[in-house]
């Protein structure tokens, strides 16, 4: 009877062990990017910059004019999310521009949210929402005690109403030179 028992529990462990194999070979499986171009994973290691579709930010450049909107310094985010948005990387590069070019200044972060959500909840993503926009300019070489991220949740909205327009509006970071 002892015998019966491991003879099974050995079968049973085979075949699970089989089922989490994979006949799928995993090396030289080309990767398409965002451009829908091929690319093989020897090109892949960082030196196919070149091509990738990434161009380079120019920090000595600025597409903001001397007379800037404060629409040059507002990141909107879609619902319910802190991922920048690639339309607004001119934005955030400028401004990383401008606060590398005076460094005595430093920079307020605001995180904004709409009106849905619990009060605790809007903090919180308000803040992620500034540390994204911080985190962004870090990258870019703007020195971390040059800033300061904090969330106002819904507290200030930049719009009043209750439809998605304003909703969207209110979905933002203020980059705020002091």
């Amino acid at each position: 009877m002892m015998n019966v028992k491991s003879v099974f529990v050995s079968v049973c462990a085979a075949v699970l062990l089989s089922a989490c194999g994979t006949s799928v070979p995993l090396n030289d499986v080309p990767v398409a990017d965002a451009t829908s171009k091929t690319v093989q994973p020897s090109d892949a290691n960082g030196s196919g910059v070149a091509g990738s579709g990434v161009a380079p930010v120019d920090l000595g450049k600025s597409s903001m004019p001397a007379n800037a909107s404060s629409e040059s310094r507002l990141v909107y985010f879609d619902y319910d999310s802190y991922v920048i948005k690639p339309e607004f990387q001119s934005v955030i590069a400028n401004n990383a521009r401008l606060a590398k070019a005076q460094p005595s200044r430093k920079l307020a972060i605001d995180g904004h949210t709409d009106e849905q959500g619990g009060r605790e909840y809007n903090l919180a993503l308000g803040q992620k929402r500034a540390d994204a926009v911080r985190n962004a300019l870090a990258i870019l070489g703007v020195p971390q005690n040059q800033m300061e991220s904090v969330s106002f949740g819904k507290e200030k909205p930049a719009v009043s109403g209750s439809d998605e327009a304003a909703f969207a509006k209110n979905r933002r970071t203020e980059i705020r030179f002091q």
